[in-house]
């Protein structure tokens, strides 16, 4: 780990004007995405301002239009088991239960969250030298190497790593607002625009622009408290990336779908939502066969590699279970 500057901040003002000071610093909240990439050389930051006194970024609170805000420095337990969390958005909180171990989601924070960078070995370890997300340019060693846990959807030819974050999915569903402030104000980025495609520049994980501070995440009111669930398919049954998860949502009218929400990790580069699959979906009844046919929307245009083939059966089928549960039909 190299030598870096570090101080602290209490208030988004001094946040802002001490990264004005220093346009490369970094932000410091749980660190257990950031110390780990440090430690390994991965990130090699020479600055860290750490905004954990900022009280004002941890609140979880109803807003008067009906949305719910969750402050970016909220821990990721606190918002799991938080009362409107829990009856409002359950799926939010089932996807931040199945994350990680009770320890990390006690220092993980919802900003950092967002922010998770991929846990490709390729990029994880600087030993190798082939990783276009790590060092631009220099080739993706996965596409010929080791690509068990990679992308079948939306990768490119420049980097076919996924989002290992399962709170971002959840998101993707609930069609979640990130409010973000810089010294040039304030503005709210839509999830799913939030977070990028690897396309030709895999080295940006985000639109967060530079000098920019994540505020909050606002949840718009919706129907779908009870009918969604979480669905994460991993190697193990606790702290274990997803090979794939699915959040599904639905709004019924009897058996009649009104509308739904499907949205998927461990497949692409950010967060893959359905909107194909949904509107299958929309205006019938529910059945198995239904839900069979939304899930292959959900996979068409997959393209997966040597190692990872098994991904499309195994994304079809959680689609279908994530469905059939989310539905009271499993």
């Amino acid at each position: 780990m190299n030598p870096f500057a570090y101080e602290r901040a209490d208030q988004v003002e001094t946040v802002l004007e001490a990264l004005s000071r220093s346009p490369g610093a970094r932000f410091l909240a749980g660190g257990t995405n950031l110390v780990d990439l440090m430690k390994n050389g991965v990130e090699q930051p020479t600055h860290l301002i750490d905004i954990n006194r900022v009280a004002s970024l941890a609140a979880i609170q109803l807003l008067p239009h009906g949305a719910l805000h969750i402050g970016a420095l909220a821990r990721n337990s606190d918002t799991a088991n938080h009362p409107l969390v829990r009856q409002r958005y359950p799926l939010l909180a089932e996807a931040l239960l199945a994350g990680a171990s009770p320890q990390l989601r006690n220092a993980a924070t919802n900003g950092g969250n967002l922010l998770q960078r991929t846990r490709c070995c390729y990029f994880m370890d600087p030993a190798f030298s082939q990783c276009n997300k790590r060092i631009p340019g220099s080739g993706c060693a996965a596409r010929e190497g080791l690509n068990r846990i990679h992308a079948i959807l939306g990768a490119s030819d420049e980097c076919i790593a996924t989002n290992p974050s399962d709170m971002s999915v959840a998101l993707a569903a609930l069609e979640a607002q990130v409010r973000v402030r810089s010294t040039a104000g304030e503005r709210t980025i839509p999830i799913a625009d939030f977070h990028r495609l690897a396309g030709t520049t895999p080295e940006l994980d985000t639109n967060l622009q530079p000098g920019e501070l994540i505020l909050a995440i606002e949840l718009p009111k919706n129907n779908y408290a009870t009918h969604s669930h979480y669905l994460k398919v991993r190697d193990r049954a606790s702290y274990a990336f997803a090979l794939v998860s699915v959040a599904a949502a639905l709004d019924l009218d009897g058996k009649k779908i009104r509308s739904a929400r499907i949205a998927l990790g461990g497949v692409a580069h950010k967060p893959w939502r359905s909107e194909d699959a949904e509107q299958v979906l929309v205006g019938k009844e529910m059945s198995i066969d239904l839900f069979q046919a939304a899930s292959e929307k959900v996979v068409a245009g997959a393209r997966p590699h040597a190692h990872n083939a098994f991904k499309v059966e195994l994304a079809r089928q959680s689609v279908i279970r994530a469905l059939s549960v989310a539905g009271g039909l499993a």
